[in-house]
């Protein structure tokens, strides 16, 4: 496909590096500046030194759970916003408090339903919620982004919906992967015809292959996004199909679970993002999702890192003999161990009690050292197996758990 939302997604490696090479900064100074508490977490930073993903990769990451200890003590965002005047605010799970700005397009899944195909002449039906949590204005804001008309509709009401799709021609369907399919059968129960729609932009959920599968067979080419209440758009889909391009409002890292180190690339580990969005910068935000680089760039042109999609949680939390063991702690003990690369906690069942192996990757490592660290780190006994370098896993795992439930 030859036509892009804007010149920034074609843009050669040297353009978008001397870009960061300006945002970046910029944006670190702003947090500073504007935002008192990432102002406290980088008070040490001189943000004029932060220029690339291996600077950006020397501040701490910022996780969830402080983000929603901050609001609770500081309500609503915890200190991390720098806007006064916000157009909305959300609340998630948690409960988690998403603001969300007066600009265009605030969390820029314009992008994506571009991507997707979906232009002045189309008509969107929204399927997203529109209230407490902001996906419905999000796909909102996007469709306006590409000039596309709205029909809010939200969810549940299976059957007006079909109704209404059918009279006003919608061409286009935003929502979770499933509920398209669940409009459809209803239109074909009652013998409605939704010929009309030949694209959908989803997320909110996973989108299995033989569903995508069926829609394609109706004609219908489904695309994904990966986006979030607090970042917005992360990456999406194009017509390649070949793994999802990385928003040009974002930069992401794909870490050890637990850590802010980076793996290889290709190797599965969390999704950190640092956006750029100014009213709300978010630096080194773990999302709690496992994805992976997808080398190259994308068939269709676009020219931005790729990753490979959802693949998981990262919060591997596993309870060993009443104690919790955490990534943080296992990432701990490889930092310990200078001649430690990579390590693997193994949970299993002796009889009827835990027992626990720790794998780690090592070269002229003394077992016995390690396995003190592990009584002091991991506050539990567990036998150590020195491996080869390269040889665990790499599926972002650093707790895998191997007792049966059934």
């Amino acid at each position: 496909m030859a036509d892009y939302f804007d010149s920034l997604e074609t843009r050669s490696a040297d353009q978008r590096a001397a870009a960061m090479a300006a945002m970046l900064p910029a944006q670190i100074g702003n947090a500073v500046a504007n935002a008192p508490a990432m102002a406290a977490r980088l008070a040490s930073v001189d943000p004029a030194k932060i220029v690339d993903r291996a600077a950006l990769q020397t501040l701490p990451v910022l996780r969830k759970s402080e983000l929603g200890a901050a609001q609770a003590e500081n309500p609503p965002f915890g200190g991390f916003a720098v806007a006064a005047n916000f157009a909305h605010v959300f609340q998630s799970p948690g409960p988690i408090y998403e603001p969300a700005g007066r600009g265009d397009d605030w969390w820029r899944l314009g992008r994506f339903l571009h991507a997707t195909g979906v232009h002045s002449d189309d008509v969107v039906q929204n399927c997203f919620s529109y209230h407490l949590t902001p996906a419905g204005l999000m796909f909102e804001s996007a469709a306006k982004a590409v000039g596309a008309t709205v029909f809010p509709a939200g969810t549940g009401q299976t059957e007006l919906q079909v109704r209404a799709a059918a009279q006003l021609g919608v061409t286009a369907y935003a929502g979770t992967p499933d509920y398209l399919k669940i409009i459809l059968d209803k239109a074909d129960g009652m013998g409605v015809d939704l010929s009309k729609i030949t694209r959908a932009g989803v997320g909110g959920g996973a989108l299995f292959p033989s569903l995508r599968a069926e829609y394609a067979d109706r004609g219908i080419q489904c695309l994904q996004c990966y986006a979030t209440a607090d970042l917005g758009n992360i990456a999406y889909e194009s017509d390649a199909m070949e793994g999802m391009i990385v928003d040009e409002g974002v930069i992401v890292e794909i870490v050890t679970p637990g850590t802010g180190i980076p793996v290889a690339d290709g190797e599965v580990g969390e999704v950190i993002v640092t956006t750029l969005n100014p009213d709300y910068p978010l630096i080194r935000f773990a999302t709690g999702d496992l994805s992976a680089v997808l080398p190259g760039i994308s068939p269709c042109g676009r020219t931005n890192m790729r990753i490979k999609g959802w693949m998981g949680r990262a919060d591997q939390t596993t309870k060993i003999k009443g104690m919790f063991v955490r990534p943080e702690q296992v990432a701990a003990l490889v930092s310990a161990h200078p001649e430690i690369v990579k390590a693997r906690v193994i949970v299993l069942r002796d009889g009827e009690q835990d027992s626990m192996m720790v794998q780690v990757e090592a070269k002229d490592a003394n077992k016995n050292v390690i396995e003190e660290t592990v009584r002091a780190m991991l506050k539990l006994r567990g036998t150590v197996e020195i491996m080869a370098i390269g040889s665990l896993p790499k599926d972002g795992l650093v707790i895998e758990d191997r007792r049966k439930y059934d």
